[in-house]
């Protein structure tokens, strides 16, 4: 689980096989939720860079946009 510093975790799972990203389409490779805050449950598979941006999203649209670094950094860590 990823704390991203903004009253809310991401938690982050593997997508199953032949999931696409909700945003753009291309092959899934990870479900991310949003546990607690205003976005608790939000949900969804993204590939990679959207994956990143969903968590920048959820960062900036809860407490602005500081410490977004942060939350890809863990999320690329989690993936490693």
């Amino acid at each position: 689980m990823i704390n991203n510093g903004f009253d809310s975790s991401i938690v982050t799972d593997f997508a199953p096989y032949g999931s696409l990203c909700e945003w753009c389409q291309q092959p899934a490779v990870q479900q991310l939720t949003v546990i607690g805050g205003i976005f608790h449950n939000e949900s969804g598979y993204f590939c990679s860079l959207c994956g990143e941006e969903f968590a920048r999203t959820v960062a900036s649209l809860h407490k602005g946009v500081e410490g977004v670094a942060d939350v890809t950094i863990a999320n690329e860590q989690a993936f490693k």
